[in-house]
């Protein structure tokens, strides 16, 4: 015999609130409706789900046990609609994010963690590369969204570019660096030291070539390590005397945890912005939404702090 769910529901609220009345108004319903329930259900059954005249309502064994299940029942519906609310308001999901290593690692993924902890229900899945793969797996819907540095000329015209932080480089270094005890800084400090190479693939790797010629430093450079990632990249400087060229705000994110540090150098900035890349109409999960405004309001606040910071700087220079 097949039982409807929806009975065994009602028989639990009925068994729990210890009447029809109490148990029709706690699922909504009518009290004649639950009552014409209850009597064709015990029809459907051919044996009684209540005593026969006890008031108030007392449960047969078989009632007790089916209300048991009901409630069951009842609990998991509940939990059901929990869980497509919280995904229609985005508060849960799976969303695949792409992205350049350093930045990944350096800003995006501390950033998730903590939504993560406010948010529980959510849950990211990340991969790494630069522009033309990012591009290829967003067409081929392998990731929701990705997050890298770009010009604004570089942007496809199926894919829509949301800017999070400004394009900033700085001379990093480990803290304590022999560099970082003296005042100004020339270039022929600078040249006796060797420095540490981005994936020469990389927007960065680039970048670092136009700050090593910008400081007139380009005959004489020597690269000791190439790393492709921002552990790798930090691990050899915390260890070493090298240089490298690094994001402002990648290192302001690990700074205390690495103990990287940045020298008083001017260098020139790039003209691309950290932003989010998407399919233009593309149907993303809705926690997309809820990741990208906890990343803006958050790249935000970093980006008013890194401001204030090289402010300073400057007054100090």
């Amino acid at each position: 015999m097949k039982i409807d769910s929806e009975h065994l529901e009602i028989l639990a609220m009925i068994v729990e609130r210890g009447g029809l009345t109490e148990g029709a108004e706690a699922l909504g319903k009518s009290q004649p409706s639950v009552s014409r329930t209850m009597a064709i259900f015990e029809k459907r059954l051919g044996v009684p789900l209540f005593e026969p005249g006890r008031r108030p309502l007392r449960p047969t064994d078989l009632g007790l046990e089916l209300a048991r299940i009901g409630q069951r029942i009842h609990n998991l519906s509940l939990e059901a609609s929990v869980l497509v609310d919280r995904v229609q308001s985005g508060r849960a999901g799976h969303l695949r994010i792409g992205g350049t290593p350093l930045f990944m690692d350096g800003v995006i993924t501390p950033l998730l963690a903590d939504l993560q902890e406010q948010v529980s229900g959510l849950q990211f899945e990340q991969a790494y590369g630069y522009f033309d793969s990012l591009a290829t797996r967003l067409r081929n819907k392998t990731i929701d969204m990705a997050v890298l540095p770009m010009h604004a000329r570089q942007i496809p015209i199926d894919m829509d570019f949301l800017p999070i932080l400004s394009g900033r480089n700085v001379i990093a270094c480990r803290q304590g660096h022999p560099l970082t005890r003296r005042g100004a800084i020339t270039l022929a400090d600078i040249a006796e030291f060797s420095w540490v190479s981005p994936p020469q693939d990389s927007p960065l790797f680039r970048d670092l070539k136009r700050v090593i010629q910008s400081i007139g430093a380009s005959e004489n450079v020597k690269f000791t390590f190439s790393g492709g990632t921002l552990a790798s990249i930090t691990s050899f400087l915390a260890r070493t005397n090298c240089l490298t060229v690094l994001p402002y705000s990648v290192v302001h994110m690990v700074r205390d945890a690495l103990r990287i540090t940045t020298l008083p150098v001017r260098v020139d900035h790039p003209e691309r912005q950290l932003g989010i890349l998407s399919l233009k109409g593309g149907d993303q999960p809705t926690a997309a939404q809820t990741v990208i405004d906890h990343i803006r309001s958050h790249c935000a606040a970093l980006e008013a702090r890194i401001e204030k910071e090289q402010q300073f700087a400057a007054l100090r220079a």
